[in-house]
């Protein structure tokens, strides 16, 4: 659906007017398009496209918003034929086949001359071969959510070791619960689970070796990362038939207490609440350590792009300096926004327990490295192969030589 947004739709804009970088005499048309499909960033991305358009009453801003999963599909003949000027998108190792292709917009002189202040800190995720090709707006962490007054009942403390980790399980099971809920029908939640012990038990740098092809699934050291997996599996750690649930189907085995943690990221922390559960009932903790080496964490990053062939890159460049801005970001990742984490250093970070526990954790305890998720960081082919994969061995552990093979000859084929 195409709407246009002008001074006169200003109204329809955010609450809370947004301060922002003043860009001089822009005109014409922004035409963004936007995989902000689902009803709360939807308002979110309305709210900006209004917000922006009201800033500069020559402009129109045309939104068209698609379905967040048919975008995968689309966005490279919506790039090819007839491009906007923004689009959406992800960070890393997804930008790579758009900026092989020539399809995103070179934007490293806006890093550099000072036009986005802040993002020193998320710019390595915009960057391939030494340049910059967009600008995030908003990530998330991943970690064990889990019930907390569980873990009192029981006498568990918050593990810091893989050792501690399976520990509590043992007593969780003992106690007639599962120790982890999931719900693998649409497989990426499987790649969570691979992500954390691949970076845990070889480090972040082997885990980006891998996601570029470097190294072979068959390598002892994947099956290392496999072998500890296979510990909580054969301890019968996780729910029985995770494979024939959504993410969010799962989630009522933790309300329920049936389970007692789930390996999510925080967008699932409103379900948990909406679904009747306390903060003094729930609370977060990081992946804990296996190997010595330094702590990876799974962050994604939404981002947007100026596409190749933008029609108006001056207003383009505009918005994105738009959306990075400091007030913005507090504004549109605030719990009435997108409760999520701002990228700009300058913001302020919602007063939330889990968007703070976020915060600290992604600033201060991530020492290895920051991945953008299995699905985003392989290739996409590689990926759904590879999560095909990670699914399969969670049900049948005893295939893993038969998986491994299949994704190895999938890696000499794919990156080649």
């Amino acid at each position: 659906m195409l709407r246009k947004f002008t001074s006169a739709a200003a109204a329809l804009a955010m609450t809370t007017a947004l301060a922002a970088p003043a860009h001089a005499d822009l005109e014409g048309t922004l035409r963004i398009m936007s995989d902000m499909s689902n009803p709360a960033p939807r308002a979110i991305m309305e709210g900006l496209a209004a917000d922006f358009g009201a800033m500069h009453p020559d402009l129109t801003v045309e939104l068209e918003i698609v379905d967040r999963e048919a975008w995968k599909s689309q966005i490279r003949n919506a790039l090819s034929a007839n491009p906007p000027d923004v689009v959406n998108w992800y960070a890393a190792n997804r930008m790579l086949p758009y900026v092989e292709s020539g399809l995103f917009m070179d934007i490293s002189d806006m890093y550099s001359g000072g036009d986005l202040p802040g993002l020193d800190a998320v710019k390595g995720a915009m960057t391939i071969d030494g340049k910059q090709w967009g600008v995030p707006y908003s990530y998330y962490q991943w970690g064990i959510y889990y019930r907390e007054d569980i873990f009192k009942e029981l006498g568990l403390a918050e593990p810091a070791t893989f050792e501690e980790e399976m520990a509590n399980c043992q007593k969780i099971l003992d106690a007639g619960k599962k120790c982890y809920s999931i719900g693998s029908k649409f497989l990426w939640t499987a790649g969570g689970w691979f992500d954390y012990l691949n970076m845990r038990t070889n480090g972040f740098d082997f885990h980006m070796e891998l996601a570029q092809g470097k190294v072979a699934w068959t390598d002892d050291r994947v099956r290392e990362t496999f072998a500890n997996w296979r510990k909580l599996i054969d301890m019968g750690a996780f729910i029985d038939d995770h494979q024939t649930y959504s993410w969010q189907e799962a989630l009522p085995f933790v309300v329920n207490g049936e389970a007692t943690a789930y390996l999510i990221g925080n967008f699932a922390v409103p379900h948990l609440r909406e679904a009747g559960l306390t903060d003094d009932q729930i609370d977060f903790y990081q992946f804990p350590k296996i190997a010595d080496v330094p702590m990876g964490e799974d962050a994604p990053t939404d981002t947007f792009h100026i596409a190749s062939g933008a029609s108006n890159v001056d207003a383009a460049k505009a918005f994105l300096q738009f959306v990075t801005s400091a007030d913005v970001q507090s504004k549109i990742n605030g719990p009435d926004g997108l409760g999520q984490l701002p990228i700009n250093a300058n913001s302020s970070v919602a007063d939330d327990e889990f968007i703070q526990q976020g915060f600290e954790m992604l600033s201060q305890n991530a020492t290895g490295g920051i991945a953008q998720f299995f699905d985003r960081d392989f290739p996409a082919e590689m990926a759904s192969i590879g999560m095909e994969g990670l699914q399969e061995f969670m049900v049948f552990p005893d295939n893993l030589d038969d998986i491994l093979g299949r994704m190895e000859q999938a890696r000499q084929r794919i990156y080649k």
